[in-house]
Formats: C-alpha cells, sequence, structure tokens
C-alpha cells in the first residue's frame, strides 16, 4: 500500500458537556495538528499516489473555518461534543468527499483510503481511517 501524508494546524477553543470531562466542560484552548494520509494500492502514470499540493490544499480548505474559532459556536457543531475522535471523523468526510470527486489530482476511484491523525498534545492524538469505496 502506497500512502502520501500532508500535515496541517488550527487552533480552537470549545467546551464539552459530561461529567466525563471534567474540566475540559469549561471552555478550553487547543492547538491541533492534524495528519492526513491518503492510500492507494498502486502509483499512477506519474508515480505518484496523489497531488500532494493538491491535497495540502484541499486540508487547508477544510480546516480554515474552524482555525481561531469556537466551535461551540458554530452551526454546523451545534449541540455536538467537538472531541478529537469527533473531529478525526468531520474532517475524514470532507476529504473524502474531495477525493471522491477527483479533487486530489487523481481519478478518486484509484485510491483506496484516508486517515485523519490529530494531535491534541504531545501525549495525546486520535485517528479515525476507513476505505473510499465498498470493497466488492
Amino acid at each position: 500500500m502506497f500512502a502520501v501524508e500532508v500535515r496541517e494546524h488550527i487552533m480552537i477553543a470549545h467546551s464539552f458537556r459530561g461529567e466525563i470531562f471534567g474540566p475540559a466542560q469549561k471552555v478550553h484552548g487547543a492547538t491541533f495538528v492534524i495528519d492526513a494520509a491518503i492510500f492507494a494500492k498502486t502509483l499512477d502514470e506519474n508515480a505518484i499516489v496523489i497531488d500532494i499540493a493538491r491535497a495540502h490544499e484541499v486540508l487547508k480548505e477544510l480546516l480554515t473555518p474552524l482555525n481561531y474559532q469556537n466551535l461551540d459556536e458554530l452551526p454546523q457543531f451545534k449541540g455536538q461534543n467537538t472531541t478529537t475522535e469527533f473531529l478525526t471523523k468531520y474532517l475524514f468526510d470532507g476529504l473524502a468527499k474531495a477525493a471522491r470527486a477527483n479533487e486530489l489530482g487523481r481519478d478518486g476511484k484509484q485510491l483506496h483510503a484516508i486517515r485523519i491523525k490529530i494531535a491534541e498534545s504531545h501525549v495525546a492524538r486520535a485517528w479515525y481511517e476507513n476505505t473510499l469505496w465498498p470493497e466488492a
């Protein structure tokens, strides 16, 4: 399996509902480092998985509306605990949509999977990984 990974970061504020979150129930800030890996079983005719620059642009486009925002105030997250785990799936969905629409510099049908990993600190991270197409 071949993979290309791009990285970006954002700074956000948010809070969580539920006693399990302890002091994180209060509004707090985070700097997230996001790694997006795109997987393909083969290289294309140019010997690449995808266009790295385009993948980085798409990741930045997904993150820009979140950067320097209080996620509690964004309508798309109304009533949602914006945990690191939740955000990995949210970003996967956005990047998968772009991949399936052939927006990463390669026919999306030639791509296999995407993994989104978010480091919320130097000691903790979460990720979500899934295939782009149902297995035949």
